[in-house]
């Protein structure tokens, strides 16, 4: 993809190099922040750390008594191109306010560029999960909305679900009560900021030792048995495919849910399994489960 609507001529690399100096300047900085990818973005970040250090610095001359016997315009010329110079090596040193952008500005838009094959948006691909609910409301005025969507959730992950069971041994529809709990039958599926689907219906966190796409979202998390909002990155995936895989890898490679295999011969094994292993801070998240899984799962 060409960068060259950041500035004629000029790629988003050179643009990095290229450091903001006036308020002008602001008008570059929103054509690279436009192109979405890394390099722009960076590019973009470091132009805003070096405008606000150059402004910071106009400021405080500013700030300071203009009328010395060696005031005039041949020195305020000379000190304002000074506090650029001065501005550059700041930023290009970095005061860490450009780092702190650009991470903020890839976590909005990692979905966008991490993945050679951009995921298509729920709002328009007619086979998501919403779109199937209402295309089954559509025909059976008969449903409620919710058990639309129950049906179209079900009917969606059914046959990736039953394939993960093969591998895992845990019976599938255990993992599509947890996975309908954690998205509100897909309807609450976790998306970017654009809107993008994250296909993350396990509601699994990206730690430190995850590499792939993340996406931040609000969730709510249990102190202390209190309910608490917090802003948290979580795990994206490509497709639905990917996110069960993933979610088995969780299980059946990590120490903590060893149990929680082995216990997965009925429902109350399984959640309880999950919860006493810790994969929810919710005190009844056992309990949500197998009221999903024993009431609401087809089987």
């Amino acid at each position: 993809m060409s960068n060259s609507s950041i500035t004629p001529g000029i790629s988003a690399t050179d643009s990095a190099d290229k450091l903001a100096m006036d308020a002008n300047s602001l008008n570059e900085l929103r054509r690279n922040a436009k192109q979405n990818t890394p390099e722009s973005i960076k590019a973009t970040a470091k132009q805003f750390e070096a405008l606000f250090v150059n402004m910071m610095l106009k400021s405080m001359r500013e700030a300071a008594p203009q009328n010395g016997p060696f005031d005039n315009e041949q020195t305020k010329t000379f000190t304002s191109m000074m506090d650029q110079q001065l501005s550059q090596k700041i930023a290009s040193r970095g005061i860490g306010l450009a780092d702190m952008l650009e991470k903020q500005m890839l976590g909005n838009s990692a979905l966008s560029y991490t993945s050679k094959h951009p995921v298509t948006s729920s709002l328009v691909d007619p086979t998501s999960i919403n779109q199937q609910a209402s295309s089954l409301k559509s025909a059976n005025p008969g449903l409620s909305s919710s058990q639309a969507q129950a049906k179209a959730f079900q009917s969606k992950l059914a046959d990736v679900a039953e394939s993960t069971s093969q591998s895992t041994g845990i019976p599938a529809k255990f993992m599509l009560g947890q996975a309908a709990l954690e998205s509100g039958w897909g309807k609450h599926e976790i998306v970017a900021a654009n809107g993008q689907p994250s296909h993350n219906i396990f509601g699994i966190k990206a730690g430190s030792s995850w590499k792939g796409k993340v996406v931040t979202a609000m969730t709510t998390e249990y102190v202390n048995g209190v309910a608490t909002k917090k802003l948290e990155k979580f795990r994206a995936y490509d497709n639905y495919g990917d996110a069960f895989k993933d979610y088995a890898q969780l299980l059946q490679g990590n120490a903590r849910y060893k149990n929680v295999i082995a216990n997965a011969k009925d429902a109350y094994g399984f959640a309880h399994g999950l919860q006493k292993a810790g994969y929810a801070t919710d005190p009844e998240y056992a309990n949500k489960i197998m009221k999903v899984i024993t009431k609401s799962i087809l089987a």
